[in-house]
């Protein structure tokens, strides 16, 4: 169970120091040299997150005389759920900690505080991508952000955010690192979501260490009680902190270290290898009545009853491929988990006209012309560019008469890289696409493009 309270200990130091993989990962090179940097800004979802995660890497750089922009995200109104402390008071308190924390950690560090409400960066995504927009460390500098694989929201969404600008600035794009925090408390060596093969070893001088020590004391509102009452006890409980006082950080580089479509297809896949490994089903679309209706919403709106060959991007574990499949000759599923990949064969291993495909259609799309292009929930997932793409090779892969099917949830969700309106718009502004039928519902949308105008009257000869 993956938990954000740092009132539990959590995992101890020891533990994970038991793993010799821990201290023989590779070092963090240049991250902080002069000499090929420019600039580096942190980026903290909430006051001291950059102390826990990179205050020795801030005061190295600063150390060298580095320009560094420390951005603190969040108010930290919720640090105390259930508090009678007062809210401004607590927001006005851990504002002028992160002054004093920053100002310990280099005298020339300057930082930016925009006091999105606690917990609500995924609401505020589009204010914060283009608040920080113009802040990125061009062209040499390096971009330090929460890793996106921490689990908590607010530090997942903001990772996110710096990956998403980091891919939109390609070859000019900053150096990427991301710090963990959470793991930490929640993982544990051996935990599937642990990603070893892209963390790098940062070991701190007693300067830098020291730096970070007096830094991460200044914090006293997460330290210390803030009363006697329970719901005012320390945050950092003092295992947990110990995390933060070992000589050493930890970054994530993942594949942002290598720029290019390749390192960012790389980083998709393993996200959603990890989302596949930790739950067998992980949106439930086999038990709830709401998958299960809205796959019936999609077979009933194909306007023929049978198909040659059929294309679903984003299998997933092969539920509504399966479904598809009575109404193909033949249906190839692609997925771009080898985990969802998998279960999708195991799942379809009956139906000899099936076949599952591990591959990212945005990237590498299979030849062939398809009479049917299913995309379910999958769209949103492709940064507006590499959809795209992927509709210019679906349509041009498309029969005479051949028909596209896209349903979207209409929900915004901290993961997504544009939302389900930009994915059936960029659909249907395709001049060679007709919009053949149109659901929409509170929570999600459902469309039929098609290369044929006719409706499915005219196709079956009713009018």
């Amino acid at each position: 169970m993956v938990s954000f309270d740092g009132r539990a200990p959590g995992t101890p130091v020891e533990t994970w120091e038991a793993d010799p993989r821990l201290l023989a990962l590779p070092p963090l090179d240049g991250a902080v040299d002069p000499a090929t940097v420019s600039r580096l800004v942190v980026l903290a979802a909430h006051p001291d997150d950059e102390t826990l995660g990179a205050g020795g890497l801030i005061a190295d750089a600063a150390a060298r005389g580095l320009p560094v922009t420390v951005v603190v995200v969040t108010d930290g109104a919720a640090s105390h759920p259930g508090s009678s402390t007062d809210a401004e008071s607590l927001v006005a308190t851990r504002a002028e900690e992160a002054r004093v924390a920053v100002g310990l950690l280099g005298h020339d560090v300057e930082l930016v505080r925009w006091a999105v409400p606690d917990g609500a960066v995924r609401e505020a995504r589009a204010e914060v991508t283009e608040r920080l927009r113009p802040l990125l460390p061009w062209p040499d500098g390096v971009l330090v952000a929460p890793w996106s694989g921490d689990g908590h929201r607010d530090h997942r969404v903001l990772g996110e955010i710096a990956a998403e600008l980091v891919d939109e600035a390609g070859v000019a794009a900053p150096r990427l690192l991301q710090y963990p925090i959470w793991l930490w408390h929640w993982g544990s060596p051996d935990h599937p979501d642990v990603p070893w093969s892209s963390m790098r070893l940062l070991p701190l001088d007693a300067a830098a260490d020291a730096a970070k020590r007096s830094a991460l004391a200044a914090y006293a509102s997460q330290r210390r009680p803030l009363s006697s009452a329970p719901e005012d006890a320390a945050v950092l409980h003092p295992v947990f902190e110990r995390h933060f006082a070992r000589g050493r950080e930890v970054f994530v580089v993942d594949g942002h270290e290598t720029a290019g479509p390749a390192g960012r297809a790389a980083a998709t896949e393993a996200t959603f290898d990890r989302t596949h490994a930790r739950r067998a089903d992980p949106w439930r679309v086999t038990t709830r009545w709401y998958e299960r209706r809205k796959r019936a919403l999609t077979l009933a709106s194909l306007p023929r009853e049978r198909y040659g060959h059929v294309l679903e991007v984003g299998c997933s574990i092969g539920v509504l491929t399966g479904d598809l499949a009575p109404a193909a000759d033949r249906l190839l599923a692609l997925d771009v988990s080898s985990v969802a990949v998998q279960a999708a064969r195991e799942r379809l291993a009956n139906l000899p006209h099936v076949t599952v495909e591990q591959a990212d259609a945005a990237r590498d799309y299979p030849a062939g012309t398809f009479d049917l292009v299913v995309l379910s929930e999958v769209g949103y997932y492709l940064a507006p560019d590499a959809f795209g793409r992927l509709v210019d090779s679906i349509v041009d892969g498309l029969a005479d008469d051949g028909d596209v099917v896209a349903c979207h949830w209409l929900q915004p969700e901290g993961d997504f890289r544009q939302g389900a309106d930009d994915v059936h718009a960029r659909l249907g502004a395709d001049p060679r696409l007709h919009r053949v039928s149109h659901h929409v519902e509170d929570d999600f949308v459902l469309d039929v493009f098609s290369r044929d105008p006719r409706s499915v009257a005219q196709r079956t000869g009713l009018r």
